[in-house]
């Protein structure tokens, strides 16, 4: 590479490759379509290769815009390390960050943490986003620093702490036929009718699993993907809810419910804190990662910890 060569133009490569398209490659980075396709003809002249080849209305890479694909995402992040400053100051930030979760986390931990931002970033904007599964593939391009999720483990090719861990309870209304019980049968947890969370993913369908070993099913007569709207449903009804153990914890404090141990065996759940690789040697956003993390941590109270 010749030493006068503009740098920015590895980050229009950058997502040129991610795109494989002009105009969005343009609408991402602010500028026309037409600088676009001049810096196109630029990095072509640079690494003396095509790079996109046009494929009726598609642009697709060529084997060196693979290969050159593989290195840009470090060569970049190096990069903004290289120059960031080693002095980062949290008053003086100033920008946006977006922060993605369930709607429990949005409605109930979030404002925890807007708080604490509030105080010693006070000119950072932050913004909410709801979280989804599927959005795990679209993570690279997505403007979301951190996500908050319950998985397994972390995603291969994603950088993670752990926040903690417990395990699924049964949740009832606080005077429910029973909520004097220190256990439930199986029978007796098949006997009412359920409400399921369906939003933030996959909480409780080994439920369905083991119930259906023993040929018992449950009758889900309500699913809704929504914390608030679950738990203002189980203080009016006699449904039976499945979620985790420190979030019935907490909601003791705000409903009149109460829980006990299921009647089948239950699956640890383990609790994230993620980020793209892109953002791991970002000062600013390892000390927003530290934030966010001390106030969900907190919000496990005396959970056990991985």
């Amino acid at each position: 590479m010749d030493k006068h060569t503009n740098l920015n133009l590895l980050r229009t490569l950058q997502v040129l490759l991610d795109e494989c398209h002009v105009s969005r490659t343009a609408e991402r980075l602010y500028i026309t379509q037409s600088a676009v396709s001049r810096q196109l003809n630029q990095l072509r002249e640079l690494f003396n290769d095509p790079l996109l080849v046009r494929d009726g209305n598609r642009l697709l890479p060529t084997p060196k815009a693979e290969q050159l694909k593989q290195k840009l995402d470090g060569v970049l992040a190096d990069c903004q390390s290289l120059f960031a400053s080693d002095d980062f100051d949290p008053a003086q930030w100033q920008g946006k960050v977006v922060l993605s979760s369930s709607d429990y986390v949005a409605q109930y931990i979030l404002p925890d943490i807007v708080e604490q931002l509030e105080l010693r970033a006070p000119k950072l904007c932050l913004a909410y986003q709801l979280w989804s599964p599927e959005l795990f593939a679209r993570l690279a391009d997505l403007d979301i620093q951190l996500v908050s999720t319950m998985l397994p483990e972390i995603p291969s090719g994603l950088c993670g702490r752990s926040i903690g861990a417990d395990y699924p309870v049964c949740v009832m209304r606080s005077d429910h036929p029973l909520a004097a019980k220190a256990s439930l049968t199986v029978d007796e947890f098949v006997q009412y009718n359920h409400l399921r969370v369906s939003g933030g993913g996959d909480k409780d369908s080994f439920v369905d699993h083991n119930l259906a070993e023993q040929g018992l099913t449950r009758n889900i007569q309500f699913s809704v993907p929504f914390f608030g709207s679950a738990f203002h449903t189980i203080c009016r009804t006699d449904m039976l809810m499945v979620i985790p153990e420190h979030i019935a914890i907490n909601m003791k404090r705000l409903f009149p419910i109460t829980y006990v141990s299921l009647p089948i065996p239950a699956p640890e759940h383990r609790y994230w804190l993620l980020w793209h690789p892109r953002f791991d040697s970002d000062p600013a956003h390892s000390w927003l990662r530290e934030q966010v993390l001390g106030v969900m941590r907190s919000s496990m109270y005396s959970i056990s910890m991985t």
